[in-house]
């Protein structure tokens, strides 16, 4: 059993231990007075020291504090009868308070088992202050990063790119506004969506192996088409950029995309124009030629008529019609020909499209077999387009005669004219520009077309038919009439389910003029005057001659422009000049036009060409269509002939 002095010692001594504790310290006994304490508790609390004994009772501490308003402005002896009540309770309690000063107290209290508590004060203002200034420094850091990532998005979505970022999943986390606009989604909505569920499962199939080749750590190159909601068929271009730490391992790919639908069309049109210019070339040789040739055999006819047209030879004269409706059909063959390789818009007019439907209903009706019911309507009778009416029958005619060959068993072949107004969306899935159009639908019940047939139906000489019974120039020669129109075609068609095949040409609001009733105008003769010719074939420059002697007019021939020039210079009765565009030799027509100007600029020429006609084209010059030097395509009539030796002599 301890001494009293013992006792004292060893309470002394556990006094000093706590004394040296940094927190504050406090014991209360049941009856809340104090039993036991430490210096750090009034040091820190700032309690005064005759407080410092045994048997003080917890009010007088509580008091101390109301009264410098650590609790409030209310009454003091409520606020400290408050608290004295709450501390009967003896109950577990955690808080922190903070003092007038900001010095901030952290408060843990613990019941003792024979009733009172033993209650720890820690100063943790320090901690408080460290944690405030983390927090500010976390909200300053979180509010530049979204400043950033604000930022990025700002650049992203001016750039004129699709820019995104795949997480593994594959699962979007970034997606700037035209690559969320592209797959039809927000900003908002396409984040933490699932890539499958974005793309859409008809197109994730064709995408998803790069994907997986991306998260490999391979870039990838790739394009890939879809069908918008409008209708639109859009190309894309994509590259997939692996995005590696420096161990290796991929966390995610960068998406850039190109959208390449304007580049597709350019592309497409700049092959097209490479095969039409190869076509062009083909057939501008092929079709001088055949224009000399019928040329010939025109000139020919026509002097054999003039000869035979006495009543004793009715019979020859029947025979040589044909021959010239033969050779006159030749001429159109060949004009048509070069207009559809060339992109030539000869003779367009405003045209009634309604009245052009009647007269084909008129020509076709004897070529379809009796199995074929023909109907045609015009849900627009009014409507008009700058067409040439002879480009347009016979583009016409071309679609219904391949409808009929669609269906040798027979079926319905219809032909409608009516009137759209196309908006931007649909004006461009048919490559036109938004407007009024006047439509013609040819649609049949025929076999129908394989999508791969569709795709080239405009090819030059693609054909499916037979070989020898198709040249595959019908529907492309179609095609370029509604291009020369400023229209365009559409094909609808699957395999055995008939086609409908759309022409839209632009409405025109002029009113056409009534074709002028010429009758049989006389032809202007000459009066002996002294006319040079140049052509290096023999046998056209012989028809034309004779065309000319016919007309009343002198002709001196000759075959080479060289000699012509001698002629020239030699000859001062020589009134005009009629050469040939393209002859052999270092000096052409043009050659020899500029050689005139030079030593008898008044002399009057003029130009045949057996290609088409058209200023600054198939090498005739700019000044050469302008009245003193007019230009004859080959084969041309008399009448034409005539008209244009009158005009160049007059001037």
């Amino acid at each position: 059993m301890l001494t009293g002095d013992l006792y004292r010692d060893r309470l002394d001594l556990l006094q000093a231990a706590l004394d040296h504790i940094n927190q504050g310290f406090s014991v209360f006994d049941a009856d809340l007075r104090l039993v036991a304490w430490n210096r750090r508790l009034f040091e820190l609390l700032e309690f005064p020291w005759h407080l410092a004994k045994r048997g003080t009772h917890l009010a007088e501490f509580l008091r101390v504090n109301a009264a410098r308003g650590e609790y409030g402005d209310s009454d003091v002896e409520v606020l400290v009868a408050r608290r004295v009540e709450r501390a009967r309770l003896f109950e577990p309690h955690t808080f922190e308070r903070k003092r007038p000063d900001g010095q901030v107290v952290l408060v843990t209290g613990a019941p003792l088992p024979a009733g009172g508590f033993v209650t720890t004060y820690t100063d943790v203002t320090r901690d408080r202050q460290q944690q405030a200034t983390l927090e500010r420094t976390v909200a300053e850091r979180t509010r530049q990063l979204r400043q950033s990532e604000d930022w990025l998005r700002l650049v992203t979505d001016s750039v004129p790119a699709l820019i995104a970022y795949i997480g593994p999943g594959p699962v979007y986390r970034f997606a700037n506004r035209r690559y969320a606009k592209w797959f039809d989604h927000t900003v908002e909505s396409i984040v933490g969506r699932p890539a499958e569920e974005v793309i859409g499962p008809e197109l994730y199939p064709q995408i998803v192996p790069h994907i997986d080749r991306a998260f490999e750590g391979e870039a990838v190159s790739y394009e890939y088409s879809r069908t918008r909601k409008d209708g639109r068929l859009v190309h894309m271009r994509s590259t997939l950029i692996p995005d590696r730490t420096l161990d290796g391992r991929t966390l995610g790919c960068f998406v850039l995309s190109l959208d390449a639908t304007d580049q597709k069309r350019s592309e497409v049109a700049l092959a097209e124009a490479r095969r039409m210019e190869a076509v062009g070339q083909l057939t501008g040789g092929v079709a001088h030629d055949f224009n000399n040739l019928l040329t010939i055999i025109i000139g020919n006819v026509l002097s054999l008529k003039r000869k035979v047209e006495a009543p004793a030879m009715p019979d020859l004269a029947a025979h040589l019609d044909p021959i010239l409706q033969a050779a006159q059909r030749g001429t159109d063959l060949t004009r048509r020909l070069l207009a559809f390789a060339r992109g030539d818009t000869p003779d367009a007019k405003p045209v009634h499209l309604a009245a052009l439907l009647s007269n084909i209903e008129r020509l076709v009706a004897g070529s379809l077999p009796a199995s074929i019911a023909l109907t045609i309507t015009s849900q627009a009778p009014a409507l008009i387009a700058r067409i040439d009416p002879s480009e347009a029958e016979n583009a016409l005619v071309n679609l219904i005669f391949n409808a009929r060959d669609a269906m040798p068993h027979g079926g319905s072949l219809t032909v409608t004219l009516d009137e759209a107004c196309l908006e931007t969306a649909e004006a461009e899935a048919i490559g036109i520009a938004p407007g009024t159009y006047a439509r013609i639908l040819v649609a049949d019940t025929g076999h129908g077309m394989s999508e791969e047939v569709r795709r080239q139906a405009f090819d030059p000489f693609f054909s499916t038919k037979t070989f020898g019974t198709g040249s595959g120039l019908g529907l492309p020669t179609v095609y370029c009439f509604a291009r020369r129109a400023s229209g365009g075609i559409t094909i609808d068609s699957q395999p055995d389910k008939g086609a409908r095949i759309c022409l839209w040409l632009p409405v025109h609001h002029a009113i056409p003029a009534d074709d002028a009733d010429t009758g049989d105008m006389p032809m202007p003769a000459g009066q002996g005057e002294l006319i040079l010719l140049v052509d290096d074939d023999t046998d056209v420059a012989n028809v034309v001659r004779d065309q000319l002697c016919a007309l009343g007019y002198t002709v001196l021939v000759t075959n080479e422009a060289k000699d012509a020039v001698d002629l020239i210079a030699s000859v001062p009765d020589i009134r005009a000049v009629l050469s040939d565009v393209v002859m052999p030799g270092q000096m052409n027509g043009m050659d020899l036009v500029a050689a005139i100007r030079r030593a008898r600029p008044d002399l009057p020429t003029a130009l045949m060409t057996g290609y088409r006609r058209g200023p600054g084209q198939e090498g005739v010059p700019t000044d050469c269509a302008a009245g003193d030097c007019p230009v004859l395509a080959k084969p041309f009539t008399i009448c034409a002939l005539a008209q244009t030796m009158s005009e160049i002599l007059a001037s």
